[in-house]
């Protein structure tokens, strides 16, 4: 695995959950700063090794916004 993906969306709690695509692995953090964080230390606990973690980490961040067509 080259890549990992996680969709990155604001809890309407406060702060921001995290998902990787495709793997079991869910990450909350108040900023986008400390997602990064907490998804990086997440990856060590999820991978066995350190070299089996994907080199890159792609982030698509999802923001929801409602208007009114009036």
């Amino acid at each position: 695995m080259e890549e990992i993906i996680f969709l990155v969306e604001e809890n309407p709690e406060g702060g921001f959950v995290a998902r990787a695509m495709g793997l079991p692995i869910f990450i909350q953090g108040e900023t986008i700063e400390e997602i990064k964080t907490n998804i990086k230390d997440a990856l060590l606990c999820h991978f066995d090794r350190e070299e089996d973690i994907p080199r890159i980490i792609r982030l698509h961040i999802v923001k929801e916004e409602v208007m009114a067509y009036a």
